[in-house]
């Protein structure tokens, strides 16, 4: 209704236009013109008002306000925010307000104003405008759903992520009678998206654990399928293998078998207790080395570095055995704390050996020192997922 009647009013305009008439420009024009008292009474409309709304021109001039055909939103803008405007800056402009038709409809429109003062300056009319805004509204209210529908994706996504990175992270290393054992994992950025790094620490049988600690190129849904398929070959493999090596071998295998392009690192270190007495064997694929640190000595890396998992042919992987006293403890992490940087900087593992030397408590104390320095370290801005795995012997 509204668009036949304006392009009735339209075409009255042009008509308008080539006979130079002002009274019917006024009146036709292709928007809506009002004109009111200071205080709001209307004391003339044109044409245009009257056919988009639907009042008759009788019910209006000289007997209604301008505030009474606003909705109740509108009102309430026109008394707190529209009319002071005009009291003190003489005009108002691109007002969004909602005029009730005649039949109940919700007109959108834009509205211009300007206050005219008489000769000794009193205000004398409020002059205004009225633009059709129905067109705008729609386009408005289609980005504003659009904006919440992608925000109601992003919020999917970011559960589901959050979702994924539960199952490839225990909630709590286990009890191992006998062995400290405490973890701490740090996503990158704000944590929207599923990291590459894991950890998992499992049994095998009596006294027999597994420690894994890995790191997937890149993030995301495809990483994350990748992560999956690491933490799961290598609970399998460690049932078929006595020696990481063999397991780091089997992953390897299964990587460049799978349809992915993404590399993998990981440490692995199986402990297990003979007559009283722990030992340790890791085996390092592409994977920064493990720190033992024993009772009273400074921390040292352990083992032999591996090629990258899912990359080279024939790739080679090396046991090395440690015996673990009480009081000794084996730290395993993630490159995301020693390539930590900060302008000029990176963290490095000298930094860490020192984190690791100076605390000496429980497992937890070192593995959240080391955590709460890196990210000092980084302003508390994690550029890359962070993972940390210490196993200390009572």
């Amino acid at each position: 209704m509204v668009s036949s009647s304006l392009a009735g009013a339209d075409a009255a305009f042009q008509e308008a236009l080539r006979r130079d008439d002002p009274a019917e420009l006024y009146d036709r024009a292709p928007c809506g013109y009002l004109s009111t008292t200071p205080d709001g009474v209307i004391v003339r409309v044109n044409a245009t008002f009257l056919a988009w709304t639907g009042h008759r021109r009788e019910d209006l001039v000289g007997r209604g306000r301008f505030v009474d055909l606003l909705s109740v939103g509108g009102r309430i803008y026109h008394e707190t925010h529209y009319a002071p405007m005009l009291r003190l800056q003489g005009a108002a402009r691109e007002i969004a307000l909602e005029i009730v038709c005649a039949d109940g409809r919700r007109l959108p429109v834009l509205v211009n104003s300007v206050l005219d003062h008489d000769s000794d300056g009193a205000p004398s009319v409020v002059r205004t405008a009225v633009f059709d805004a129905t067109e705008r509204r729609r386009y408005e209210q289609e980005v504003l759903a659009a904006k919440r529908r992608a925000e109601e994706s992003e919020a999917r996504a970011v559960q589901l992520a959050q979702t994924l990175q539960q199952t490839l992270i225990p909630p709590t290393p286990p009890h191992i009678p006998g062995l400290d054992v405490a973890a701490a994992y740090r996503p990158a950025g704000d944590g929207r998206h599923v990291g590459g790094d894991f950890y998992d620490v499992f049994q095998v049988s009596t006294d027999d654990w597994v420690v894994a600690l890995g790191d997937v190129q890149g993030k995301g849904a495809e990483a994350a399928v990748v992560t999956a398929l690491a933490r799961y070959t290598v609970r399998a493999a460690s049932v078929d293998h006595d020696s990481p090596s063999e397991v780091l071998r089997t992953l390897d295998h299964v990587l460049h078998s799978s349809e992915t392009d993404r590399f993998c690192t990981a440490v692995l270190v199986r402990v297990r207790r003979s007559e009283g007495t722990w030992r340790a064997t890791v085996a390092c694929g592409g994977h920064p080395l493990p720190l033992l640190r024993r009772a009273g000595r400074s921390p040292v890396r352990v083992g032999e570095h591996g090629a990258l998992l899912g990359v080279l042919p024939h790739a080679r992987f090396t046991d090395t055995e440690v015996a673990l006293k009480p009081g000794d403890a084996l730290v395993l992490f993630t490159d995301g704390v020693t390539e930590a940087r900060r302008p000029g900087q990176f963290y490095g593992i000298e930094r860490l050996l020192a984190v690791v030397d100076e605390h000496r408590a429980a497992a937890a104390e070192v593995t959240d020192a080391i955590l709460a320095d890196v990210m000092t370290f980084q302003s508390g801005d994690a550029r890359d997922d962070i993972a940390v795995v210490t196993v200390a012997v009572h």
